[in-house]
């Protein structure tokens, strides 16, 4: 495939995000204790920290590849968005981690403009 300039903007933002979800999915595979804080707590009522740490590496390396595909990106923009927003709201109380998470929720917002 031919890059042109009109496309380049979505697939740097595609590859950055894809990058923070890959990130984040190896660290949580990694290192789950570390991410079951960030974890709300009505979900650790119904599933074991492992497990749902697990599950979220899952989660975040499918949509990591799913951005990369280039397929139907608005959605996976979408997605990306709300989960990144979700992350963000369930975790005011740790703003001072998560206040990135706004940043890259916007800059998954605007991947999905670019691709309406």
């Amino acid at each position: 495939m031919i890059l042109r300039k009109t496309n380049m903007p979505a697939l740097l933002l595609r590859i950055g995000l894809a990058f923070v979800l890959l990130y984040a999915a190896m660290s949580q595979l990694m290192h789950p204790f570390e991410w079951t804080g960030y974890l709300p707590p009505f979900a650790i009522r119904i599933l074991q920290p492992r497990l749902l740490v697990n599950a979220l590496a899952l989660y975040n390396t499918l949509l990591a590849l799913w951005l990369l595909s280039g397929k139907w990106t608005r959605y996976a923009a979408l997605l990306c968005t709300a989960t990144l927003a979700g992350i963000a709201l369930l975790n005011l109380n740790q703003l001072i981690v998560t206040f990135r998470d706004i940043g890259l929720a916007i800059a998954a917002l605007a991947l999905a403009l670019l691709t309406w």
